[in-house]
Order: C-alpha cells, then structure tokens, then sequence
C-alpha cells in the first residue's frame, strides 16, 4: 500500500482565489459589519442619552465601556475556546450573542439595563473576530493572504460608515432606539453561516476527520484530489498545554506583550474617537448633523485604509505597513487640533480613519500569521481581550477630557500619543521567534511524500 503524506499548508498556500475562499471572504466580511456598527453606533447615539437621561460627560464614557468589558471577556474567553471545540461552532454562538442583546437595547429604559444589555452584546461582539481572522487566515492563498483578511475585516469599518449613515436619518426620525434594532439582522444568516462556513483544518484533524479535510482541500485548492490513502500532516499541538501559556513559549514572551500593547493603544485611539467625535466636534463649534457626517468620513477612510494596508501587507512586511501608518495617524490627529479649513477637516478625518482603524485591521492580519495554527485563535483572541482594556480607556478618557473644557488641540493631542506608542509596540516584535519564519521554511518542503509500506 502507498500512502502519500499531503503537507495542508502547502496546498492551501498554492492554490488560487476562487469560491470557497469568497464565501468565507463574504460571510466574514457580513460578521464583523456588524462588530463595527457597534463601534460606532454608541458614539452616534451618545449626544441624545446624555441630554435624555442627564449624563455627565464621565458618565457617559464609562456606559459606552460596558461593551467593551464583555468584548474584552468575550475575546479572551471565545479565543482558547474555538482552539478546543472547533471555530464554526464559536461563531455561531457569537452571533447568537451580540445580534440579541444588540437588538434589545433598544428597549432599554435606563442606563443600567442598557449598560447590561451592551455588556452581553460585548461578549459575542469580542469573541467573533479572533476567530474569523484565524479562519480566513487558514484558508488563504499565501500570495493573498494579507489583502483577503485586511477587505474581510474591512466589513468592520463598513460597518462603521453605515451605522454613522444610517444614524443621520433614523435618529431624529424613530429615536435612537431604532439604530440598535438593525443589530438583530445577523440572527437571519445563521443558517447560511452553518451550511457554508468550515471549521479549520486542525480541528478536523485532531477529530480524526481525514475525509472531510480531503473534501476542504479539494474546494480549496481544485488541483487537488481527494484520496483514502493520504495521511495529512500540519501543525498541531501533541501535548495537552494551556494555550496562553503556549504564547510565551519559544520566546514569544517579549513579542506577545508588544502585541498586547500594541492593540491597546491602538483600540484606546480607535474607541476614543469614535465615541466622542461628534460631541468633540459639537464643542468645537458644529452642528450635531455635520459631526455624524465627520464620523462617517472615518470610517469611511478606514475601509480604503484597511483594504489598502492589506495589499501593501502582501508586497511589504506588515510591520513597516503597520509603523507607517502610525506616523500618519500621529500626524493626522495633530493637525485635526488646529481647527483647519473643512476641505482639510475632511482629507484629515480620512486619513485618521484609514491609519487608525486600518491599523488596527493589519495588526490583526499581523497576529494571525505571527502564531501557529493551533494557538491562532488564542493569539488573535488576547490581542484584542487585551486590546479592549484601551477600548474601555478610550471612552473614559475622552469623558475626562471633555469634562475639563480643554481645547479641541489638546484633546487631539492626547489621542495622538499612543500611536507613537503602538509604532513602537511593533517595533520590537520580533519576527524570527513566530511563524511567519516558520511559514517561509515549510514552503520549501515537498508537496507530497510516497511511501511504500
């Protein structure tokens, strides 16, 4: 009998962009629109909670935090849990999770109740996006692997440009209620996203699912065919290990911290903007109207932003990607301080949106490939649990701000700070202990090995 060894990773990283890989693309993209509609629509809706529930500025910031404490316990939690019982079935629950409790906010009479129904939404919201990074990732082409996870999690600043567009409209018209109603749109594709969505490739393996990892293969790559005598080979973990602590091990400990921090004081910026923009700029002087239409240009630079940074990521090591566009964000929220001419009001915003948010976008491409595949969702998963801790600053510091009446410069001053920081993050990353070194080496190892038993 021969049995031929099919190295997976290989096969995924040479075969070419076709349906299999769009319907993960789109369905992907689906999910994580509705992860930033929630990013911003708090930000959208905050103007009219404070003067219909007689907020201080302080309070308001620490009510926008609840989501992003169940999006920080929700990432660290889903994460390690998706590495055990299989990616799909987390999504699923995700879904579940932040498309009800989003939906019920709207009925929310108080700030306590609407501060606990966010907080349970923040759950699903936090503990879906690891893990729809980590599977796109799987099942990527390599040559394209950066450009499809950057335009799937695009969807997460789509997301962001509807909720700021849509909120123009419905609010003054139906009451913010009806923003958060569109949240129970996703309870209606759960179907589609059981029949079409697979799990990934090592949790297969590690049930024993030779067949059904041959079929994924077939899909994935068509030069493939499927045979009962292969015996595939990847990347999983032979020991019963914790896998955060697996993060440290193989000196990773210095990169994953950088990573942390990295996401922390990207999403502090991130969360911080997209909470207090509009009332910073109803300070500064515009109309409720125009600072919408300010958050809305963000986000919508963001997806430019972040599609972009995904080609670049292809042709160009992440990392400088990722360095670059913090200088740009920095420079960008400096110059926002200083009040300019609406044309470059504009120009700025988009540039702010693209390099902040789209930062953040190929950060998370970064991490993905950074960890092997049996930790992957772990990785992604910390990054942004840990990550949500700046989220939770972010609307709290913007609070603390406004509260002292400072000017618009400083108060964009301080936001730039921590794009300096998480430049630096990167910086210190170091490449030759993950496995994107490790990637480069299987490439060079041979497709299929006969044998004769």
């Amino acid at each position: 009998m021969i049995v031929k060894y099919i190295n997976v990773n290989l096969v995924i990283n040479e075969s070419k962009l076709n349906r299999f890989h769009i319907s993960i693309l789109l369905w992907g993209l689906i999910i994580l629109l509705f992860d930033g509609f929630d990013l911003v629509v708090y930000g959208a809706v905050v103007p009219v909670l404070m003067k219909e529930w007689s907020l201080t500025a302080i309070e308001a910031g620490a009510l926008g935090s609840y989501a992003l404490f169940g999006m920080m316990l929700g990432a660290t939690i889903f994460g390690p849990l998706a590495d055990k019982i299989g990616r799909k079935k987390v999504i699923l629950i995700c879904v579940v999770l932040f498309s009800l409790f989003t939906a019920l906010i709207g009925f929310a009479g108080n700030p306590g109740i609407f501060g606990l129904f966010r907080f349970l939404a923040g759950l699903g919201l936090g503990g879906v996006m690891p893990n729809v990074i980590a599977l796109m990732t799987e099942y990527s082409p390599k040559n394209m692997r950066g450009m499809l996870v950057t335009t799937m999690c695009s969807g997460y600043a789509i997301g962001g440009v509807l909720s700021a567009a849509l909120s123009i409209g419905l609010i003054s018209n139906f009451g913010w209620q009806s923003v958060f109603f569109i949240g129970a749109i996703p309870l209606l594709i759960l179907p589609f996203l059981y029949k079409y969505l697979p799990d990934s490739p090592s949790f297969y393996l590690r049930k024993n699912q030779n067949e059904e990892v041959g079929k994924i293969l077939e899909k994935v790559n068509p030069d493939f065919t499927y045979e009962s005598s292969h015996v595939y080979q990847l990347e999983v973990s032979k020991e019963n290990k914790i896998p955060i602590l697996e993060l440290f091990h193989k000196k990773r400990a210095l990169s994953t911290l950088m990573l942390w921090t990295n996401a922390l004081m990207t999403l502090l910026v991130l969360y911080g903007l997209n909470t207090w923009l509009p009332k910073l700029m109803v300070n500064a002087g515009y109309p409720l109207g125009s600072s919408l239409t300010f958050l809305l240009t963000l986000n919508f630079g963001a997806i430019i932003g972040s599609v972009f940074g995904g080609w670049l990521s292809d042709r160009w090591h992440p990392k400088k990607v990722l360095v670059t566009y913090y200088m740009i964000s920095c420079l960008a929220l400096i110059l926002l301080g200083f009040k300019p001419s609406m044309f470059l009001l504009y120009i700025l915003l988009a540039f702010a949106g693209a390099t902040t948010i789209g930062s953040q976008i190929v950060a998370n491409v970064y991490v993905s490939q950074y960890y092997p595949m049996h930790i992957r969702s772990t990785g992604v998963g910390w990054s942004l649990g840990i990550g949500r801790l700046g989220a939770v600053l972010g609307p709290t510091l913007g609070g603390i701000l406004l509260s002292f009446n400072l000017s618009l410069q400083v108060n964009f001053l301080v936001f730039a700070i921590p794009c300096i920081l998480a430049a630096l993050a990167i910086v210190l990353v170091q490449d030759k202990y993950g496995n994107l070194s490790v990637i480069n080496r299987t490439n060079n190892e041979n497709k299929i090995e006969d044998i004769a038993l």
